[in-house]
């Protein structure tokens, strides 16, 4: 097979045998759009046609960071539920008992997962036949007998072609259904943060939903007037979350996050078996993956509607494989979609900063933003030959954490925030829409898009410590909880001038530490 390591794939360079390939692999895809897992059947916010329909395997967001109160360690974060109704009971919101939630860890670079933690998901309900309520008195212990119905779970982890139990019949958070059920929520979900050997923490249960964006954007941008900008759509929303706090040995190659600090991260939902739209027969054997993610916004607005579910169904050394997927990051719909309803002209085609971006990881042999930052030929024991273009969060860990972190992550100057892994608190929205009107490249605002969606922190404040999540919501606006939660600390990020990466020069590592030497650019 043709190395593809130096250069990510175009229409010139992907040889006949990954077009085969990919053809067999974008026909297992969409072979997935006839059929519907469990209960219906995909990824980041009802994003593509199948998991929205089925909203317990539906993963809206991955986070990954290096923790910024242990910073020997990197904090993993998947949701998964999206638009969960704070007072959506009776039976309000449970992991799926028949899926399997999964973050995978790529530290080698060829797309496939070297590291995988696996959650299953167990229910009990203590009295079905006399009962309707979630809980049947105030809940005050995560053990607490008035909690009728409870979920646990056995946390895994599978490496080198070997599985081990870290966690068995671990307490998940319950649903927090209000004061008059939960007096002390805060106290409540804290038991359920279990401590696991090594030195790493684990936490499963209901969450404030930290993505922060205004989605009326789906209204063709707004309807055309940016005035229309600002409102949080996802305010007083929860989700379901899995966190995990790791040494950050246990996912560098090798085990030596010195030598080899970057890995890609993306999470998946696998359901056993699938049934035919609403046949209700099972036709598949074994476990299918049907939800997918990694970078923020991917499915949504780079890959086209055709191709979302069969996207959510491969893994990410296939991706290189699917042409028709790969065109749409070298030459995106979006850009075009702007310069069509406000006439900001597009950037120029081929789009070799996003294919670095999502494909490759940055690094100055990957494409035109000439930095070393996260790919993972930074990593000293990785086989070049062995590095394929794969959609993946990376983050190199030996970035330490930012004393004053910027929202817009990278393009400020921040370089512990996205797309150098994501942190609860980055504006993925506003980083994203400047880095696919070119701001990477150029490094320079586009100036019309400059306030972004102007939703610009999470409506309720994020924790200290470990899950470092919002406490759920008990209304709507969200806005109630401010005052309500303790352990909520503002993490508002201070709106930085841009400070783009393109063309800043190297990123060293070294025994003292990475050094960027860059050149700043101020907004145009």
């Amino acid at each position: 097979m043709k190395n593809t390591s130096a250069q990510p794939p175009s229409r010139r360079t992907l040889d006949q045998s990954l077009v085969v390939l990919g053809a067999g692999a974008l026909a297992t895809g969409l072979a997935v759009l006839s059929l519907a897992p469990g209960i219906s059947a995909a990824s980041s916010h009802r994003e593509a046609p199948m998991t929205a329909g089925d909203p317990r395997a539906d993963n809206t967001d991955v986070y990954a960071f290096t923790s910024p109160d242990r910073s020997g360690t990197v904090t993993l974060v998947a949701n998964w539920i999206p638009f969960e109704e704070p007072n959506g009971g009776p039976n309000f919101y449970a992991f799926a008992d028949d899926a399997r939630y999964n973050i995978k860890i790529d530290n080698t670079g060829d797309g496939t997962a070297d590291v995988t933690y696996t959650w299953r998901f167990r229910n009990e309900v203590r009295d079905a036949e006399n009962q309707f309520l979630y809980n049947t008195g105030p809940v005050r212990r995560i053990d607490d007998p008035n909690l009728n119905f409870r979920q646990t779970y056995d946390l895994t982890v599978t490496e080198g072609g070997s599985t081990r139990t870290l966690l068995r019949n671990a307490p998940v958070a319950p649903s927090r259904v209000g004061k008059a059920s939960m007096p002390d929520y805060g106290a409540l979900r804290a038991q359920a943060v279990r401590q696991v050997a090594g030195g790493a923490k684990a936490f499963a249960g209901q969450a404030e939903d930290p993505f922060f964006a205004d989605l009326r954007v789906f209204d063709l941008l707004y309807g055309g007037d940016l005035s229309e900008r600002g409102q949080d759509t996802l305010a007083g929303y929860n989700v379901n979350s899995v966190a995990l706090q790791v040494p950050k040995k246990f996912l560098a190659l090798r085990g030596d996050a010195t030598r080899n600090p970057v890995v890609g991260i993306w999470s998946t939902t696998d359901r056993e078996g699938a049934d035919v739209m609403g046949g209700g027969k099972r036709n598949h054997e074994g476990w299918r993956q049907v939800s997918r993610l990694g970078n923020p916004l991917v499915n949504e607005v780079v890959v086209p509607l055709k191709y979302k579910d069969a996207f959510n169904s491969i893994s990410p050394d296939q991706d290189r494989t699917v042409q028709p997927v790969v065109d749409k990051v070298y030459d995106p719909i979006l850009p075009k979609l702007i310069q069509k309803v406000y006439g900001i002209p597009a950037p120029k085609t081929p789009r070799n900063d996003l294919a670095e971006i999502y494909l490759t990881g940055i690094c100055k042999a990957c494409g035109p933003i000439k930095a070393d930052l996260n790919a993972h030929r930074l990593n000293k024991d990785a086989d070049p030959r062995q590095i394929f273009p794969a959609e993946e969060l990376r983050l190199n860990m030996a970035v330490a954490p930012a004393k004053k972190p910027q929202r817009l992550g990278v393009l400020a100057g921040d370089l512990a925030g996205f797309p150098n892994g994501r942190r609860l608190a980055d504006d993925a929205i506003d980083i994203s829409l400047q880095a696919v009107e070119g701001a990477a490249q150029t490094g320079k605002l586009v100036p019309a898009l400059a306030a972004g969606d102007k939703v610009d922190t999470n409506d309720v404040r994020f924790g200290k410590t470990f899950p470092y999540l919002a406490l759920p919501s008990t209304t709507k606006s969200g806005a109630k909880n401010r005052a309500a939660d303790a352990d909520q600390v503002s993490t508002a990020l201070d709106p930085a001038n841009a400070v783009a990466i393109g063309g800043v020069g190297a990123l060293l590592l070294g025994t003292g530490g990475f050094r960027l030497w860059r050149r700043r650019n101020t907004r145009s």
